[in-house]
């Protein structure tokens, strides 16, 4: 997690850091099943209550503050019973408890003490003191002081707000398809191909970071020319939908395929699958942003490239 570039530019400095392990059980996956399992919930509540007020009673010592003295704690976990007890007993003050956004984004596993962190700092105020507590598998719990660095930085991409403002609605059978959860018919079409690993690895600089080239008259060209130098990454770049078409036939994880022809903004037009739409929903002028997803599987090889999603931030 990179908080800052250089000693001037840190939106948040670390400080005390504390680590304790508990070795019991909680929740568990047996390999190759789709769902994990969980311990009777009061038992889990009681581990990670001591485990939580034990880490951070350590990190008031080692700080030399109170529960008084925090801005803003966040408390995250797979047992969320847990995290919202040790928040409770946490003695800090219940209105800088920070919203861990299950609620809106789920748990995203190991990622998600960061996610909720990222949120917070988009919005924090300098000079804030920061807990940030994780309940997995013991407790982590570490200390962050926002310095002045945040009053001129802002986000080099759409905000956590933005992202969660832009999510598409995902009916019930198509998580659980999507999950391998409820078995669906596949498609009575050829299976995909596998992907070929020399083919993506002659062109990693398209296929990873969605590259063109720009020409010498200043066109610019999707995939990129072999013959022109500089490429110019357009992963963050926008378009609009000029044409499009819905396909019954053609094989997608998420069936209709819309495709669409996009024209980019400063730029350049490539034909390009949509995702995170209703396909009767789509029109010509909508606006679309970049995103990498899965294509297909094949041989145990999932193949991911870049598709368009509608802009849905409010941004346009």
């Amino acid at each position: 997690l990179i908080l800052g570039d250089g000693d001037n530019d840190v939106l948040a400095e670390l400080g005390p850091w504390v680590s304790l392990s508990g070795e019991f059980v909680d929740r568990w996956r047996v390999p190759g099943e789709q769902r994990s399992r969980v311990w009777e919930e009061r038992f889990g509540e009681m581990r990670y209550g001591e485990l939580g007020a034990e880490a951070l009673a350590r990190l008031w010592k080692a700080a030399g503050i109170g529960p008084g003295d925090v801005d803003h704690l966040i408390v995250t976990g797979t047992h969320g019973r847990a995290c919202r007890a040790v928040a409770q007993r946490s003695k800090v003050p219940a209105d800088r408890v920070v919203d861990d956004l299950a609620s809106v984004v789920g748990n995203t596993g190991a990622a998600h003490p960061f996610l909720v962190l990222t949120n917070l700092l988009e919005r924090a105020e300098p000079g804030r003191t920061i807990v940030l507590l994780v309940l997995a598998d013991g407790a982590e719990a570490l200390i962050l002081r926002t310095t002045e660095a945040l009053t001129s930085a802002g986000p080099t991409g759409a905000t956590v707000e933005a992202q969660v403002a832009g999510g598409g609605p995902v009916s019930y059978g198509r998580y659980l398809s999507w999950r391998g959860i409820l078995p669906v018919e596949p498609p009575r079409r050829p299976e995909p191909a596998r992907t070929s690993s020399s083919a993506a690895g002659r062109s990693v600089a398209w296929k990873f970071g969605f590259e063109g080239s720009r020409s010498s008259d200043g066109s610019l060209h999707l995939p990129p020319l072999p013959d022109e130098g500089e490429l110019e990454p357009m992963a963050e770049s926008r378009g609009t939908v000029t044409t499009f078409t819905i396909d019954k036939l053609s094989y997608t994880p998420s069936p209709p395929m819309v495709f669409a022809v996009v024209d980019f903004d400063g730029g350049g037009r490539l034909p390009v699958e949509l995702t995170d739409v209703d396909a009767a929903d789509v029109k010509v002028g909508d606006r679309v942003e970049m995103t990498f997803r899965r294509l297909s599987s094949a041989d145990g090889i999932h193949n991911y490239f870049w598709k368009a999603r509608p802009c849905r931030g409010g941004d346009d």
